[in-house]
């Protein structure tokens, strides 16, 4: 298959990853790929995108995904994450394949120590790197799914079923925003354009990804009603857990709001801040976006990070609200 000329442009400085990862998913007969906790559709979209182009070209591979659930995109939209007994990690060598995930304490199932190798593949920032013989990283792209893709697309001699460019489409649609978000680059529109050709259903694949329930209607309904804005225009909304729990939502959902007020004029960044009740990470979990201004360096003052207009942070208690909104607001004055 042809490429454009996008996709044969990118990624030169990565041939020599590209050329190990192929290596290593070629001699390893045993596979598990990871990905972040509390995942989006970009981590599950990446994860299912390699493991489906795995096993479609490598039938006779032993190859798994593990990781946690999502509260609402699990069973809907991905499918329920494989759960594997200590002694498949331990009873002999396997490949670890990381996609989306920068940092050790993120990944969702600490059993990919065990691993004889392991590659990572992902558009975060690191501060250790997870897997230093073979790690493919691109800050600039959109998604890690973006990433995936390109890898995989560029892999001679092996077959993109429309069910593996399905997943990682997704993956690239979430975590562009839509192909909105500023990370978003011709490379991305190309690669978009590969995996459609394979011939799944687009109209589809977007009802499926975005569709709502009755109840999310008055989780929208409170949002508008509730949302605070500050003097440079910084709008955030709280969901403290009885709120959440009169409105029959988890923690994990009280971002799913967010993007409400990417289009309204005057404001510059919005946050979704939500109790997070765990007894042993108790927290109030941020996610902030943003128009044009990066504010990932806030998000990673405030125990988070992220890309430059979608980052996450986190307050241990409404006392650091004011002083984190300061922050945000600075930016503006």
């Amino acid at each position: 298959m042809a490429l454009p000329a996008e996709l044969k442009e990118y990624g030169a400085q990565f041939l020599k990853q590209y050329r190990a990862f192929y290596r290593a998913v070629k001699r390893y007969d045993r596979i598990c790929v990871f990905r972040h906790i509390k995942p989006d559709f970009d981590a599950q979209g990446t994860q299912m995108g390699m493991v489906q182009f795995l096993r479609d070209n490598f039938p006779n591979k032993e190859i798994h995904y593990v990781g946690d659930n999502h509260v609402s995109f699990t069973p809907r939209l991905f499918p329920v994450t494989e759960t594997l007994n200590e002694d498949w990690f331990k009873s002999g060598d396997f490949l670890a394949i990381i996609v989306d995930v920068g940092d050790h304490e993120r990944i969702a199932d600490p059993r990919y120590k065990y691993a004889k190798y392991k590659v990572k593949i992902d558009h975060h920032p690191c501060k250790k790197e997870i897997a230093p013989r073979c790690s493919i990283l691109d800050t600039e792209s959109s998604a890690a799914s973006e990433l995936v893709a390109d890898v995989l697309l560029k892999w001679k001699g092996m077959r993109m079923s429309p069910e593996a460019a399905r997943w990682l489409y997704i993956g690239i649609v979430g975590d562009s925003g839509r192909f909105m978000f500023s990370s978003t680059s011709p490379h991305t529109f190309a690669v978009a354009q590969e995996l459609l050709k394979t011939g799944f259903n687009m109209r589809e694949t977007y009802l499926a990804m975005y569709e709502k329930s009755i109840d999310s209607l008055r989780s929208q309904a409170y949002v508008l009603s509730n949302f605070h804005l500050t003097p440079h225009g910084v709008a955030y909304y709280l969901l403290p857990k009885p709120v959440q729990d009169e409105l029959k939502i988890t923690s994990e959902q009280g971002k799913e709001n967010v993007n409400m007020f990417s289009n309204i004029a005057g404001i510059n960044v919005w946050c979704s801040i939500t109790e997070d009740c765990d007894p042993k990470d108790y927290c109030w979990r941020i996610s902030i976006r943003s128009k044009k201004v990066d504010i990932s360096g806030i998000a990673n003052k405030w125990g988070g990070g992220g890309h430059a207009q979608a980052s996450g942070a986190r307050i241990d208690s409404l006392d650091d609200l004011d002083a984190f909104l300061k922050d945000l607001d600075d930016l503006f004055a």
